[in-house]
């Protein structure tokens, strides 16, 4: 047994509280993009999305090539 007091669990209202103010600096620092980066984070996107596919579409032929196989 040890002498050391346990520290009280934050109550619900106290942490949505927290969460509040933590959101509330979040949203004062948040800027609207340009069209610029709107564009490049777009194109970024798209063409993870198409990598992604074109893995899971090797994937899939793999998967089908070594079921015919055996």
């Amino acid at each position: 047994m040890s002498n050391q007091q346990e520290t009280p669990k934050p109550s619900l209202g106290s942490k949505l509280k927290s969460f509040a103010i933590q959101s509330k600096r979040v949203w004062q620092v948040l800027k609207k993009p340009t069209s610029q980066e709107f564009k490049t984070v777009s194109k970024v996107s798209a063409i993870g999305i198409l990598i992604l596919g074109a893995i899971g579409f090797v994937i899939a032929d793999i998967i089908r090539l070594i079921g015919n196989i055996f």
